[in-house]
């Protein structure tokens, strides 16, 4: 909205205001310059209160709508606002914390952790945080399950953190959770076929045990 008055060449009157006559007559005494003057200053006036209406919506419409000059109406508009602000602070500090306290989950798998931290850093973007990418990064990778701590420290010495996007950083960490669960599944697999060649021989000893 400041921009806006500022392109338009309102913002001067908006933050200034101007001097109103108290009375007609007291326009009428004017000398024709003083009445010139006081016309453009109304325009811009005018022109002032109808950028910022058009910037508000209804509730914020029905604060302001006592208020006769484009003055009047930015500074209740600073004294409201300025109570939101409060709050979005205070807002603000619990996502800091929650975004320091996030860790992952034994259980989570990366894009499921992934989504939790990306709705918090939205959320303190959105209340005015300025969170780069490089700092998102940087905290997935602290708060790691310990699983992936070889992959962690792989990409720290052969990476440049500070050039890497949140996606790819994701990319390579899924395709590091895919390689354990192979070796999961494998791992798994020899273990079954150890069990079962174990039973099959105490099946064997006790059938030659048996005919004996």
């Amino acid at each position: 909205m400041r921009a806006l008055l500022g392109a338009h060449d309102v913002m001067e009157v908006v933050e200034e205001g101007y001097d109103e006559p108290t009375s007609k007559e007291a326009e009428t005494a004017l000398k024709e310059e003083q009445k010139t003057t006081l016309r453009t200053e109304r325009k811009k006036d005018y022109k002032a209160k109808s950028i910022i209406y058009q910037g508000l919506d209804e509730a914020t419409f029905e604060i302001i709508a006592s208020a006769k000059t484009s003055k009047e109406i930015w500074e209740m508009l600073q004294k409201t606002y300025r109570g939101a602000d409060k709050v979005k602070r205070i807002h603000l500090q619990t996502l800091r914390g929650e975004f320091e306290s996030l860790r992952m989950k034994s259980s989570e798998s990366i894009s499921e952790y992934y989504a939790r931290i990306m709705v918090v850093s939205n959320q303190m973007r959105r209340n005015g945080e300025a969170l780069t990418d490089t700092r998102v990064i940087e905290k997935i990778l602290r708060s790691l399950d310990r699983r992936f701590d070889f992959i962690v420290v792989t990409l720290e010495e052969l990476k440049d953190i500070s050039t890497m996007s949140i996606e790819e950083l994701v990319g390579s960490l899924q395709a590091h959770e895919q390689k354990l669960h192979r070796d999961d599944d494998r791992a798994s697999e020899q273990a079954l076929q150890m069990k079962l060649s174990l039973n099959e021989g105490r099946y064997e000893q006790g059938g030659t045990s048996q005919r004996g």
